[in-house]
């Protein structure tokens, strides 16, 4: 598959997020406006050389990638609620990944999709009866070094289920939907 994200999609987001915080123009984009579906990840290096996930959002419908991007940068960096807002003196340490997710199929049960090669995205009815979703796109997986129940596992938590988890559950409530990406991670070349 050729790639379709590229450096100029990254140093972007990071343009964007800078301007934010500066309260400057925010910069006009010179590359295609294609649509993807896509995600914008923020990691900050630590102390101990370690990555540290500081923010991830995005969207399953096509979008724009001039807005999709500027958007998603900002909502990954400061409105992630997992996170405190990033701010201007963490750039230096920061990494930012995009990934244009591309290759949506239905799989025909929840364990059709393949370590390292997919991401998921799960719909299920939780222990109240009310339908949910959940995605790790597709590094997710072999970053934590967990087999396919275990990501279905942690997926279902994520999303908000926390009943037993059962083969008969998994077959009967989940609908898994696999899809790739194209991803480039880098720091700031400012």
């Amino acid at each position: 598959m050729a790639s379709v994200v590229s450096e100029e999609h990254v140093q972007f987001c990071f343009k964007v997020l800078i301007a934010h915080l500066k309260n400057d123009a925010l910069p006009k984009p010179a590359f295609p406006n294609d649509s993807y579906p896509l995600f914008v990840t923020w990691h900050k290096k630590t102390r101990n050389n370690e990555r540290q996930l500081r923010g991830c959002i995005g969207n399953f419908s096509p979008m724009h990638l001039h807005k999709g991007l500027k958007k998603y940068a900002l909502v990954s960096a400061l409105q992630d609620r997992r996170f405190s807002p990033i701010n201007l003196s963490e750039i230096p340490l920061l990494t930012c990944a995009v990934s244009l997710l591309t290759n949506f199929e239905k799989a025909y049960d929840y364990l059709d999709w393949e370590v390292g090669t997919h991401g998921i995205w799960i719909e299920f009815v939780n222990t109240d009866g009310e339908k949910e979703t959940a995605t790790y796109l597709p590094e997710v997986m072999e970053e934590q070094g967990w087999s396919k129940q275990e990501a279905i596992d942690s997926l279902l938590r994520k999303g908000g289920y926390y009943g037993p988890v059962t083969e008969t559950y998994c077959l009967e409530s989940i609908v898994l939907t696999r899809y790739q990406s194209q991803k480039l991670e880098q720091p700031y070349k400012g």
